[in-house]
């Protein structure tokens, strides 16, 4: 696979990780996810992120998986791997790994209870120079999740140092003046262009663009909203991309409650047939009733509002 470079853009979708009702990892599922995906226009694919349950797989799970997702693909689109890891000996062989059997880069977040930026810099500085210039390397900011913050310089600093920081994920909230800065700092003329992908759900994805992001790196369960919003936008269409948007955000909204999320989101799926279950791994939590009656309302206001607009309804089943 073509591996991602500083002008990677569009969408990588955050693929979920599908289970079974009983837990294990469903490979039959994960056919029918990759075809989704890519049915539906993303640029590319991000696994083993933190809404993949990466965190819930032991080390053999992550690694059947990468390689499973990864020959599924085919090389159609590239396949970025989170390889995140307390311990840098297991994120170096799985990021190996995953390079071995075809993935573009890796994504990697700061390991939690790095408190000071010396010690971020020290642990991705041994990072980088374990996995070795050919590894392009995402480097995935989000303190909401870590508990590691880290400042413009201190990124910047990472960037100068080593040649194979090839993106940023953008993640802080609030934090659309930072990705500003970054954007600013690393055009290409200042220092080094690095490609910008953002996460949170989408929720301030018209924002992010005009703030000047790449695209989008992030789960919801309508990728193909993110692929038109990033392309009309990229084409110039800003107030077009934002009308579209605006006619998702419900949903968008719905999918990002704190503890129940990843839940609705795999339904969602579960629902438009990319999954066969919308199970997430234990401990997690499970739609009851009335989450999914509420769902269901919220989509078939979408439905509505799209025929309104006379946009393509998606596919969305009872």
């Amino acid at each position: 696979m073509k591996p991602i470079g500083p002008h990677t853009r569009g969408v990588y979708i955050i693929a979920v990780t599908p289970f079974t009702d009983q837990g294990d990892i469903d490979w039959g599922s994960v056919d029918s996810l990759v075809e989704f995906y890519i049915e539906k226009g993303v640029s590319g694919v991000t696994i083993l992120g933190m809404m993949g349950e990466a965190q819930k797989l032991a080390d053999t799970e992550s690694t059947a998986f990468a390689k499973h997702f990864i020959e599924r693909v085919g090389g159609r689109v590239p396949v970025i791997v989170g390889v995140s890891h307390a311990g840098i000996d297991n994120l170096v062989r799985l990021g190996k790994s995953v390079m071995d059997f075809g993935a573009s880069g890796v994504m990697i977040a700061p390991a939690g209870g790095l408190k000071t930026e010396t010690q971020i810099y020290d642990y991705f500085g041994t990072v980088f120079e374990r996995l070795g210039p050919a590894v392009p390397v995402c480097f995935q900011d989000y303190p909401l999740g870590t508990g590691v913050n880290i400042s413009v310089p201190a990124l910047l600093r990472l960037v100068d140092d080593h040649p194979s920081f090839i993106m940023f994920k953008h993640e802080d909230w609030p934090g659309l003046r930072k990705l500003g800065q970054m954007r600013r700092a690393c055009d290409g003329t200042a220092r080094r262009r690095i490609s910008i992908l953002c996460g949170n759900g989408g929720l301030y994805l018209p924002q992010e663009l005009q703030r000047g992001a790449d695209g989008a790196m992030t789960g919801f369960a309508f990728p193909e909203m993110l692929v038109e919003v990033c392309k009309k936008f990229l084409d110039g269409r800003g107030e077009d991309a934002e009308n579209l948007f605006d006619v998702y955000l419900p949903l968008v909204r719905h999918e990002q409650q704190i503890g129940i999320g990843l839940a609705i989101r795999k339904e969602i799926l579960r629902r438009r047939g990319a999954i066969k279950s919308a199970a997430v791994r234990a401990p997690g939590p499970r739609l009851d009733r009335e989450d999914n009656e509420e769902l269901e309302r919220l989509m078939r206001r979408l439905e509505r509002r799209l025929s309104a607009t006379g946009s393509r309804s998606p596919d969305i089943a009872a």
